[in-house]
């Protein structure tokens, strides 16, 4: 997983006493170095203890990360004592870097709370907030109020920070690119370019007959084919499979490669059903697992939004996020479902899996026209999930997320499937039906329903829903 850069402001004031300051200081940056973060921070050479309290000192540290505006994720508020909540709202004002901001305060020792010793960190939080707040400051809240540095509960939040910074830097002029025509009986994955432009996303398109035309004209020994059909072969057991049909895929993949590569692309969506299995003999699914798993996300159906939340997962964790159905119950356990799809989920959500072809749809083109899809069981693990979505009625863009686990449990299917258990299921399911969102979800091998309800809601401004136990 990518790491962080986090500019820290540590703030004084100087009543309380300074040598908190001091100590705070060489605490926090001890810690953000042993959690693999970088930090960027003034110096007791710079100022008092590297410490920002007066105007000076806030034009001075502002001064420094414009130097790094390039390099930091996000911005950590530290209080060792009360703090100054002007020098810090105007150190951030000054800087303007536009990044997220994790406000912290020191505890107090309840059996140490004397003149020297005492922080009064609690009540300067709030200070900092309400002129953050004034400021039109956007920040973000560690799980209590105030945390000791070195407690678990502190690293699980820098951890989540670390995310949200990610997601939100991420999602900054991301470009991405949809191959094809939405398919006719999928009205649910209908999106609107022109909100996700208003959003810094922009929509790249390739009609399908181009990408057909190009590899009409790419001869078997071409460079890039070769390369290409040597990567499935190395990615996925391919024994049984045509080798016309895997040669088909080769150039397809090579193609696509070369378009994404071309546009800088974030991640795609495939237009797949059917005109790719009815008028090129094959489906698009292993060389979009492959591209998920090499952090190129890419969802079906020409499920663009869809592939966004697969893309703001994939930013949290650092690994490949899959797009799947919400698909079956599992029994009578109102906490469980089965997720699946016919499959493209990355290599690295699978126990083992191999290539074979696609059930659903043979019936209709044909066994021989299908091959290419990635079948297997998910493996057992955290699991976190989102699904973004436009609205294009309200002119907004709107998401839900929450966290569960992949469970061991083994139904009988084929394509990718596993079960998943998600606290309170039935509550999430009724949402989800209620305010008209898809059925496909992102999901991703991890646990950061957190962070991510944090970027979309708080930083970027969209309507989410965080599901939660209670």
């Amino acid at each position: 997983m990518s790491s962080a850069t986090f500019g820290v402001i540590v703030g004084n004031r100087g009543f309380f006493p300074a040598a908190l300051v001091r100590d705070g200081r060489e605490e926090i940056l001890r810690l953000l170095e042993t959690e693999g973060y970088k930090a960027i921070c003034l110096t007791p050479e710079d100022t008092k203890y590297g410490a920002v309290e007066s105007l000076a000192e806030a034009r001075k540290c502002a001064d420094l990360f414009q130097q790094h505006r390039d390099e930091i994720d996000g911005v950590l508020v530290t209080l060792p004592n009360f703090g100054d909540e002007r020098a810090v709202a105007n150190t951030l004002r000054f800087a303007g870097l536009d990044v997220p901001v994790l406000v912290h305060a020191f505890p107090d020792a309840a059996d140490n709370m004397l003149m020297g010793s005492r922080r009064d960190s609690f009540c300067g939080k709030m200070s900092v907030c309400n002129n953050l707040w004034q400021y039109g400051i956007k920040f973000s809240l560690t799980s209590r109020h105030t945390q000791a540095p070195s407690s678990p509960g502190f690293k699980a939040d820098l951890k989540s920070f670390a995310a949200t910074s990610r997601i939100v830097k991420g999602l900054k002029n991301t470009r991405v690119g949809v191959i094809g025509a939405r398919p006719a009986a999928f009205n649910t994955v209908r999106f609107s370019e022109k909100l996700m432009e208003n959003h810094g996303i922009t929509v790249e398109t390739l009609d399908l007959s181009e990408v057909m035309g190009r590899v009409a004209r790419m001869k078997d020994d071409d460079s890039k084919a070769t390369a290409k059909l040597a990567g499935i072969q190395g990615y996925v057991d391919t024994r049984g499979i045509p080798p016309a049909s895997l040669m088909k895929m080769a150039k397809f993949g090579a193609v696509v490669d070369g378009w994404i590569q071309d546009n800088q692309l974030a991640g795609t969506s495939i237009q797949c059903w059917t005109a790719m299995e009815e008028y090129f003999g094959v489906v698009p699914c292993t060389l979009m697992s492959m591209m998920s798993n090499h952090l190129l996300p890419s969802a079906c159906e020409t499920d663009m939004i869809g592939m966004i939340a697969m893309y703001i997962l994939q930013l949290a964790a650092g690994e490949p996020s899959a797009i799947v159905d919400w698909n079956n119950n599992y029994g009578d356990d109102p906490n469980k479902c089965v997720i699946f799809h016919c499959s493209n989920l990355p290599k690295h959500f699978f126990e083992d899996f191999k290539m074979d072809f696609q059930e659903i749809i043979a019936g209709s083109v044909g066994k021989d026209n299908t091959f290419g899809t990635v079948v297997g069981k998910l493996k057992s693990g955290p699991l976190t999930y989102c699904r973004v979505s436009t609205d294009d009625l309200q002119g907004k863009m709107r998401a839900y997320c929450g966290e569960g686990e992949i469970t061991d449990d083994r139904p009988q299917s084929f394509g990718g499937y596993g079960v998943v258990r998600i606290p309170e299921l039935q509550r999430l399911l009724q949402y989800v039906c209620r305010n008209g969102f898809e059925h496909h979800v992102a999901v991703n091998r991890s646990h950061f329903g957190k962070a991510v309800a944090d970027a979309l809601g708080n930083y970027k401004g969209w309507q989410v829903y965080q599901h939660a136990d209670a």
